[in-house]
């Protein structure tokens, strides 16, 4: 974090744009974590561009497109400021909002890069994602029509999220990757044996999505189903209900430890540790922790500041091995089912 406050800042990929070392994932605002106040979220956006926070994640997935239509009085005002990420490929059952359903298919992707650019009501997207992958087309195929976006002038620059390794060098052989977004924290580390030196060997950024175990790596709550609210989508997720939740809460310990050693919070620990990872594992890391509330913002940044010993990696570092129970109810869809 520079003199002023601000972050510092770190280029996506070889050619992508210049970012904030952390980002903000927007999700949230309007979608899967229960009531949100607006003003309040409006409020975020603006403390998080003051502080240097320039990557803004989102996908027409989030509410269907609600929070794309929320983010867009924001990006508008502050366009040449921004880098608007957003994303296809995944929706919902409408028979059960529980069920995922993924879709590369050409046309589905050209109907959904349209109804992105109208709900944000921009020209262009500046990070355009596969949010996830479709195993019913080659990967080949869907960074080509990807390509050609980028050829039309509709998309900057491309992403993709929850891919593999082998799958990142097939995307990388087509067209220029900038970010690979997968989940990556302290609880999930299943990407490091793969899709980690992929990426720092094809030197595409890593955007590191939920890097606050989606709130539980800061103690905010410890029993989904108790805690949250009905709408929330972690009452859904094994990893906070049950035994499962009891069990993970223990693991907190060390992460308090080191914590109180830096006057910090549980969260800016967690958060700490992902952007220690750009050091470590010789590639740019993008985490974006999600919020709804201008001080989270500025606890987050904070974390930049944050240097972790060894002795306090060493001590972090058997937590991810420990955790009880998956991400999602369903893994199918991550890249942890590929492998």
């Amino acid at each position: 974090m520079s003199a002023t406050g601000r972050i510092s800042t770190a280029r996506l990929g070889t050619t992508g744009p210049e970012v904030g070392i952390q980002g903000i994932g927007c999700m949230g605002m309007s979608f899967a974590y229960g009531p949100t106040d607006n003003d309040a979220a409006r409020a975020t956006l603006e403390r998080a561009l003051e502080l240097g926070v320039t990557l803004y994640d989102t996908a027409n997935a989030y509410a269907d497109g609600e929070n794309e239509k929320f983010l867009s009085p924001f990006f508008k005002a502050h366009r040449d400021e921004v880098v608007i990420a957003t994303k296809f490929a995944l929706g919902f059952d409408p028979d059960d909002s529980t069920k995922r359903v993924i879709n590369n298919d050409p046309a589905y992707i050209r109907s959904c890069v349209e109804g992105s650019l109208r709900r944000l009501d921009v020209d262009v997207i500046d990070l355009y994602y596969m949010h996830r992958r479709d195993p019913r087309f080659p990967i080949e195929e869907t960074v080509g029509v990807m390509a050609e976006l980028v050829s039309e002038g509709k998309v900057k620059h491309l992403g993709l999220s929850e891919v593999t390794g082998p799958e990142l060098r097939a995307a990388q052989a087509v067209h220029p990757i900038a970010a690979l977004q997968s989940e990556w924290s302290l609880f999930s580390r299943d990407i490091e044996a793969g899709v980690v030196p992929a990426a720092a060997e094809l030197g595409v950024a890593l955007v590191s999505y939920s890097p606050l175990g989606r709130g539980f790596l800061t103690g905010s709550f410890t029993q989904a189903e108790k805690e949250l609210g009905p709408d929330d989508f972690r009452r859904q997720q094994p990893r906070f209900t049950g035994d499962n939740a009891s069990a993970n809460a223990s693991l907190l310990a060390p992460v308090q430890q080191v914590a109180q050693a830096h006057g910090a919070t549980l969260g800016q620990i967690a958060l700490a540790w992902v952007q220690q990872q750009a050091r470590i594992r010789d590639l740019t890391v993008v985490p974006i922790p999600g919020t709804r509330k201008p001080h989270r913002v500025e606890e987050n940044t904070e974390a930049t500041r944050i240097v972790l010993t060894d002795d306090q990696l060493a001590l972090l570092d058997p937590i991810a091995g420990k955790v009880a129970g998956d991400r999602y109810a369903d893994m199918t869809f991550t890249s942890a089912g590929r492998e």
